[in-house]
Formats: structure tokens, sequence, C-alpha cells
């Protein structure tokens, strides 16, 4: 089962349970996935939207969300930030679990061995063999300086 048909079939399942803050944010991952899939087919594309494509929307939803509690709750808005929390754990659901930080570290090494990287300049090919591996369990903002250090 694809993760669009596993959304689809929470959103049904949500919307039967009368689950009202779950179906809210399942929509909402619905709708991301249309605009995206509206987007593709504006560029001449005639696929439907990837697994990893749904990943990297839903990781950027996530990043979103945190960024919105940070400003609730500097703000003294804890019952927003609350609401924002929710909406993270439904969303996280659909993302596969994230690497703790060896493994976070292995896989670093494991990317710079498969890519021959040796210098700094390297740096774009390691990054782009960890997203095509590791695309919604890691966080690449943490990674990139990881590779960084490693390389320089």
């Amino acid at each position: 089962m694809s993760l669009q048909e596993r959304i689809s079939a929470s959103l049904k399942d949500a919307m039967k349970l009368k689950e009202v803050e779950r179906l809210s944010t399942l929509r909402l991952i619905n709708a991301a996935i249309k605009d995206k899939g509206i987007a593709l087919r504006g560029d001449g594309a005639e696929r439907g939207v990837t697994d990893a494509e749904i990943l990297a929307i839903l990781g950027r939803m996530v990043k979103q969300r945190q960024e919105s509690v940070r400003a609730y709750e500097e703000g003294g808005r804890l019952e927003l930030a609350e609401k924002e929390r929710a909406e993270i754990a439904v969303i996280e659901e659909y993302l596969p679990r994230q690497l703790d930080g060896s493994e976070t570290t292995t896989a670093i090494d494991e990317a710079i061995e498969e890519t021959g990287a040796s210098t700094i300049r390297d740096m774009g090919r390691v990054m782009a063999a960890l997203k095509a591996k590791y695309t919604g369990q890691l966080d690449f903002g943490a990674v990139g300086p990881m590779v960084k250090d490693r390389l320089g």
C-alpha cells in the first residue's frame, strides 16, 4: 500500500470515527499532496506524486509546525502550541522512524565511503546520497554541519 493510499484510508477512518482534530490534519496532508500533483501536471509530468515526494512534504509540514510551536510558546499561546503538537503527532505517523545519533553517524560515514568523498567540495554528492537513502529519517539541517565537519 502506497503512502498516499495509507493517508486516504486513515482519512476515511477519521471521518467514520468522527475524530475532528485528526481529520483536519489529514485533510491538510491530502491537500498538500494534491497541490504537488497539480504542480507536477503543470510541468508536463504524467506520473503521480511518489512516496519520496510525500515524505518530503510531510517533513516540511512537521518543520513548519515545530517553528509555530516555538513562536506560540514565546508568545504565551500554549493552547495553540498544543494544537500544533497534536498535528505533528498525526503527521509523524506517516514518516519513517528518525535515526538516532549513532545511526546518523553511521549513515554519514557510509555515504562518504560510497561517494568516495574526501574534501568539502564533495559535500553535495554526500548530501544527495543521504537524501536518496534517508529521506524522512534524517534532519538534513542538522546533518549538513556534521558532513561538513567530517569532510573539512
